[in-house]
């Protein structure tokens, strides 16, 4: 998710993102200690969304 479609929604919204985006990297990390990862790279994207959307939540909760 890029940081100006990320700004554009509302702090429960992006909460609801945020937590959405938690389990898909806890289902990532579970396939990749399986061994069947499909794209490892994905984990890394997963937690830099995170890291976005929980840092525009911040600049909301500031303003």
């Amino acid at each position: 998710m890029k940081s100006s479609d990320a700004r554009k929604l509302t702090s429960e919204e992006i909460q609801v993102e945020v937590n959405s985006r938690r389990q898909e990297l806890l289902n990532l990390r579970f396939q990749a200690a399986v061994g069947q990862a499909s794209n490892p790279r994905l984990i890394r994207q997963t937690k830099r969304d995170i890291a976005r959307l929980l840092t525009i939540a911040r600049e909301k909760e500031q303003e």
